[in-house]
Parts: C-alpha cells; structure tokens; sequence
C-alpha cells in the first residue's frame, strides 16, 4: 500500500501555481513522483473495485487537478499561437 504523500494534489498544483510559473513551467508541470505513485495506486484500486470513501475523493481530486492543468496547458498554448480560447 502507498501511503498518502504528505501534500495533497490540490496543495501541490496551488501551490505551483502560486509562484506564477512562466508559460514553459506551466507546459512542462507534472505532479511529483510521490503524487504519480500515489495516483497510479489509486487507479490500481479503483480498476479492483476495491477504493474506499477516502480514496474516491482522492482519486476525484487528482482527476479534477489533471483536468485544471491540462485546461491550462491547452489555453497557454492557444495564446502562444495568438488563438483566442
């Protein structure tokens, strides 16, 4: 079993977000390898059927969190180009 990182997902991304990344650190952002095992065990669990309560709102974080950022990632790739989205 992997434990829950000492950071949430949601802490992580606004954490990031709070430095104001220039538009490359933006593109390139991934959730740290703690948060990517974390989110890799969880999936393993949803797949078995097997999450809990706690877990599915994790798991539900995570997915909100990836879809934000790959909002934002999209968006800042259309302003690059001069794409209004």
């Amino acid at each position: 079993m992997i434990k829950s990182p000492a950071r949430n997902v949601l802490d992580e991304v606004t954490d990031f977000l709070a430095t104001a990344p220039t538009d490359e650190e933006l593109l390139c952002y991934r959730f740290s390898d703690d948060l990517q095992d974390r989110l890799h065990y969880l999936l393993d669990l949803n797949g078995e059927g097997e999450l809990n309560f706690c877990e599915e709102r994790e798991l539900e974080d995570f997915l909100r969190a990836n879809r934000m950022m790959a909002s934002l990632k999209i968006k800042t790739r259309l302003r690059q180009k001069g794409i209004e989205a």
